[in-house]
């Protein structure tokens, strides 16, 4: 006589009939429910955490790299006469030339960069300089391709550029004249005087970080140079390379170029700038991981709960099936399929509810700042200005796998036990 192979339909169907038994004919029991109402919430939980993380890191690092350089050549400076240390770049242009030529880089440009004090009528807010030459700042993404920008760019010559958080703070509009005052200014025998000069605000960007459009202020790289002091040199130069994830591989070709005109160059790049908050997000991502994957084990230990009674209850049918000609290996077949089924059913609803949270986090979000009455997400401190989510098919298959392995593995030990019941005993009362 063949034997049966392993999972053949008789053992489907055996499980499947205990399945939509009724609980009075000793069927699905309440704890298997609650196990797999678990099993789906555990499930829905990991994926929207890491949709969350997914979204959170990309939309942080997009707004940096949007507005920022990727990489930053700077002078490590010399000992002046009076003790003080120079960090004047006098050969920006040579410089910026040299680090256009290694493969990778995009576009290079010299910056002068100072913080001043913007002010229109009563009201003030400090702001940060950065001096830019008009054909550079159109390539900046976060400021050009700004959805939310106002103005012309193609003004810029003539006036500056600032961000949206500075123009509310300071109730600017496109064509207002706002004053910028340096503490350092023109020196006189009275000492150094401040230098306040007028601006015609042309062109009001979003990059998209609170941070950047709170603070940031563009000015045409001559008239920085003018207005701080600094003709003939640059603070600077950023460079813009087409693959910034992996910037570090850029780094000993830069100071092999640029080291030919200064030894005294540095090379500081969005990571170094960034790294902290980044080691921070991986290692908070691994604790949520941790912490959320635990959720999903004591979710599928209910499995145990509800299979256990199961066996239990069907003791005598064991018996039967036994008696019959069933192995061991069938009977454990049996019920390792009822508990499995549990997993994979939990697993599709928490899928299903963790993607749909991902697409639709937006109206979500918004009925829960309405619920709450605003202000759940404060920009200034979290830095974007919404909650993101980005679905990930390695992250679904992650917690598809973690649900369903943890499942599959404590149904093994109640469904031995159902194979190893003694016939005899099972019957002996019946």
């Amino acid at each position: 006589m063949a034997t049966p192979l392993p999972f053949s339909r008789f053992e489907w169907l055996i499980a499947w009939r205990y399945l939509r038994a009724r609980r009075a004919e000793g069927g699905v029991s309440t704890m298997t429910w609650i196990s797999l109402i678990g099993i789906a919430l555990a499930v829905f939980a990991l994926i929207a955490t890491l949709a969350v993380r997914t979204g959170f890191r990309s939309e942080f690092v997009g707004t940096i790299l949007g507005a920022n350089a990727h990489v930053t050549l700077y002078s490590h400076g010399t000992v002046t006469d009076q003790g003080r240390i120079d960090r004047k770049l006098t050969d920006y242009d040579a410089l910026a030339a040299r680090a256009a030529e290694v493969p990778g880089v995009i576009r290079t440009a010299p910056l002068i960069k100072g913080q001043v004090m913007a002010s229109l009528q009563q009201r003030n807010s400090g702001v940060e300089v950065f001096g830019i030459s008009a054909e550079n700042i159109r390539t900046i993404p976060g400021v050009a391709e700004s959805e939310q920008a106002i103005g012309d760019l193609d003004r810029f010559e003539e006036g500056v550029a600032i961000g949206s958080g500075v123009a509310r703070e300071l109730g600017v509009q496109i064509g207002d004249r706002i004053k910028l005052i340096s503490p350092n200014g023109v020196k006189t025998a009275f000492g150094t005087s401040p230098r306040v000069n007028a601006y015609e605000v042309v062109y009001i960007f979003t990059a998209g970080r609170y941070d950047i459009d709170r603070t940031r202020l563009y000015m045409p790289f001559a008239e920085a140079q003018s207005y701080f002091n600094r003709e003939g040199f640059a603070d600077e130069v950023e460079v813009i390379v087409e693959d910034p994830e992996n910037v570090e591989r850029l780094v000993l070709p830069l100071l092999s170029a640029t080291g030919e005109i200064s030894n005294a160059i540095g090379v500081w790049t969005w990571r170094d700038a960034s790294g902290g908050f980044l080691r921070a997000l991986e290692v908070e991502d691994n604790v949520m991981f941790i912490i959320l994957s635990i959720l999903v084990l004591i979710a599928t230990m209910n499995i145990v709960s509800g299979l256990i009674m199961l066996v239990k209850n069907k003791g005598r049918d064991i018996g039967i099936l036994r008696t019959i000609g069933l192995s061991e290996g069938s009977v454990m077949r049996v019920f390792f399929i009822c508990g499995a089924f549990t997993g994979v059913i939990g697993t599709t609803l928490g899928v299903v509810l963790g993607c749909l949270f991902a697409i639709y986090i937006d109206p979500i979000f918004s009925f829960v700042n309405y619920v709450m009455g605003g202000g759940v997400w404060d920009p200034s401190i979290r830095g974007i200005y919404a909650l993101p989510a980005e679905l990930r098919l390695a992250d679904v298959l992650s917690a598809v796998g973690l649900s369903l392995s943890l499942s599959f593995i404590v149904t093994i030990f109640p469904a031995r036990r159902a194979a190893r019941m003694n016939p005899v005993e099972a019957l002996r009362y019946e």
